[in-house]
């Protein structure tokens, strides 16, 4: 699973007035540690730059997909309580 999620609705409005998270609920990989991993990342314009950079990834395994679920919830309405409340997901 993979969301998108910004503050912004409109997508007229110019990338560098823009912020955005990533949030990603995965199967590992690793055989020696199974688990789900659920990852979230940062993206904003950068001046410097001059394109949008990821920034503050963050990820946690857990053991169950059960767990994995509760905490993806978890920090969506954490950054839905930040203002964060457009999803890519609410389209489809």
């Amino acid at each position: 699973m993979q969301e998108l999620l910004s503050k912004a609705d409109d997508p007229k409005i110019p990338l560098s007035e823009q912020e955005f998270y990533e949030l990603r609920l995965d199967d590992s990989t690793d055989i020696w540690r199974p688990g789900f991993i659920v990852k979230e990342a940062h993206a904003q314009w950068s001046e410097i730059d001059r394109q949008i950079m990821w920034d503050e990834f963050e990820s946690e395994r857990l053991p169950t997909l059960e767990e994995a679920k509760e905490r993806y919830e978890a920090r969506r309405l954490a950054l839905f309580q930040r203002g964060f409340i457009h999803s890519d997901m609410d389209l489809f």
